[in-house]
């Protein structure tokens, strides 16, 4: 008796159905949690001021009301240029943190969608490290939000301080958005050693070609500094680049653990 082939394939309609199929999950994860965030955006904007609260505190409240920050300790650290903004701004947050939060879901649905159409040993390989770089990418938010972000600021807070022109007026709008975009910035950075092992481990290139790359690399790294910072000062662009660049020597050095063995051909033994 024959059996029906696992692999069948499927026209252009049967995959369109498919792929509308798995995006219905991630679309209606991301409703929900969006209209839970929303219902409680009064503690997100809370949690988002916290890195910026942390550096008041540790340049001082010297150095901060100098720049015309409360040392006080209040939250309202944020203007508002319209009656609309506060509302607009926790929409933003709500919708951040929907995506982040349904990130996973996301993945997982896309992953069983494109699965079906890998080979045995491509299934293996990102089964492997698709995962390890969510967590190290999440993992990078988190120490950007705990560490890097307060510090961050506080080299900004104690920069403006030492310049007698300057004061420093925090609009909602684009603190939130500045906010997100480095947190999304330390969540990439984080994910630089990984990117290095797949590229290695699936003989995309290999650690002594990407040594020889370096000075291509390097200036790779400070395009994309420059591109993710906000703003335009040289500060926040070397604030950025540095860490790119430590990881990706660590990643270049991690990579030598990761290539792959080369098939080793049987040989049959002839009578």
């Amino acid at each position: 008796m024959l059996r029906p082939p696992i692999d069948i394939p499927m026209g252009l309609g049967e995959h369109l159905d498919e792929l509308r199929r798995r995006i219905m999950l991630p679309v209606i994860t991301v409703g929900v949690v969006f209209l839970a965030a929303f219902a409680y955006q009064a503690q997100l904007k809370l949690a988002l001021i916290w890195p910026l609260q942390r550096a008041i505190a540790i340049v001082g409240p010297v150095e901060a009301k100098l720049v015309g920050l409360p040392i006080d300790g209040t939250p309202r650290i944020l203007q508002t240029l319209s009656l609309a903004e506060s509302a607009s701004t926790a929409a933003s947050i709500s919708l951040y943190a929907a995506l982040a939060i349904a990130a996973p879901v996301v993945l997982w649905q896309l992953w069983n969608f494109v699965a079906v159409g890998l080979t045995r040993k491509e299934r293996n390989l990102a089964f492997l490290f698709v995962p390890l770089g969510v967590i190290l990418f999440y993992f990078g938010t988190i120490v950007g939000y705990l560490f890097g972000m307060p510090y961050f600021y506080a080299f900004l807070i104690d920069f403006t301080a030492g310049d007698p022109t300057a004061t420093i007026s925090l609009r909602q709008e684009e603190y939130v958005e500045t906010f997100f975009m480095w947190t999304v910035a330390f969540g990439m950075i984080m994910d630089i050693p990984w990117l290095l092992i797949v590229l290695v481990r699936t003989g995309m290139c290999t650690p002594a070609q990407i040594s020889k790359s370096r000075k291509v690399v390097t200036v790779i790294n400070l395009v994309a500094a420059a591109m993710i910072t906000p703003g335009s000062d040289a500060l926040s662009l070397i604030a950025l680049f540095l860490p790119m660049q430590c990881l990706f020597e660590i990643g270049l050095l991690a990579s030598r653990f990761f290539v792959p063995t080369p098939d080793v051909p049987v040989e049959i033994e002839r009578d």
